[in-house]
């Protein structure tokens, strides 16, 4: 996966924005104000998604590439290693659950602001 192509696909989803909230490194993609991806844009080595917990452990086990989420609440969030034994297409999929997962939580005024934009 590049960051080009990674940056694209999260910005191509509804009402998403990105920042660096913590330090020019660190870039967070946002819907709503929350986060549901993070990633290092110097080093570009793995991404933090937001995730649900039975589906958090699961995945763990189930791929080398998953582990708990790297200065993450750990139940919460997974860390994903970029091009180890995952296919990007499966960490596409994994962006999705992150973003839906937060979009869901939104108050429906704020998902009504976002669908006017």
């Amino acid at each position: 996966m590049e960051i080009i192509a990674f940056r694209s696909y999260c910005l191509d989803k509804l009402g998403v924005t990105e920042d660096t909230p913590f330090d020019e490194d660190t870039l967070c993609f946002k819907v709503g104000g929350k986060i549901f991806a993070i990633v290092d844009i110097t080093k570009f080595e793995s991404v933090n998604l937001k995730c649900d917990p039975e589906k958090a452990v699961e995945l763990r086990e189930m791929y080398h590439a998953v582990s708990p989420g790297y200065h993450m609440n750990k139940k919460h969030w997974n860390t994903i290693a970029f091009n180890s034994d995952l296919p990007d297409s499966k960490l596409l999929q994994w962006v999705d659950h992150s973003y839906n997962l937060v979009y869901n939580s939104l108050s429906k005024k704020v998902k009504q602001e976002i669908a006017i934009k």
